[in-house]
């Protein structure tokens, strides 16, 4: 596709809030939580994956980027729906994200499924509800900004 000319900026403000009283002075003397925050916007509690010494309790990098694109698709959806007459009721998705460890500590994705369930009016055509993610998929800003396969195994019932 091409580049229309419009630009949109996101600015995000990222602290780190793991001192835990002697810094980085080692690999365990930190903790890797942080906070983060848009202007007008809740704060969101971030830390590492507890494989690398995060907090299970608060979002890490990994469980965001798989949301964004489980959102990103979503919102994508549901416009070509409502300009297709698809009256959606419910809509789910348990995305997965597989990322993989290299060597030298660095890691990335390989890969992200999207399993989105939805649900339609009964006088909704279940078809063009299913062919829509396709096209949804092709318009979501996320998923086609990153270099791995994200793929859509959508569900649709009435």
């Amino acid at each position: 596709m091409t580049p229309t000319g419009k630009e949109h900026s996101y600015t995000v403000q990222m602290q780190w809030t793991g001192n835990l009283g002697t810094g980085t002075s080692d690999y365990r003397s930190y903790a890797r939580d942080h906070q983060i925050s848009a202007q007008g916007k809740p704060i969101i509690e971030g830390s590492a994956d507890p494989a690398f010494r995060g907090d299970r309790d608060r979002y890490n990098p990994e469980d965001l980027l798989v949301a964004a694109l489980s959102s990103c698709h979503m919102l994508s959806y549901l416009h070509l729906c409502a300009v297709s007459k698809i009256v959606v009721t419910d809509y789910r998705d348990e995305a997965i994200g597989t990322m993989v460890e290299t060597t030298g500590g660095g890691g990335r994705f390989s890969a992200v499924v999207l399993r989105p369930v939805v649900t339609i009016s009964a006088e909704s055509d279940a078809g063009l509800a299913t062919q829509l993610h396709e096209k949804a998929h092709a318009l979501c800003f996320i998923a086609t900004s990153v270099n791995f396969p994200v793929s859509c195994e959508p569900s649709v019932k009435k």
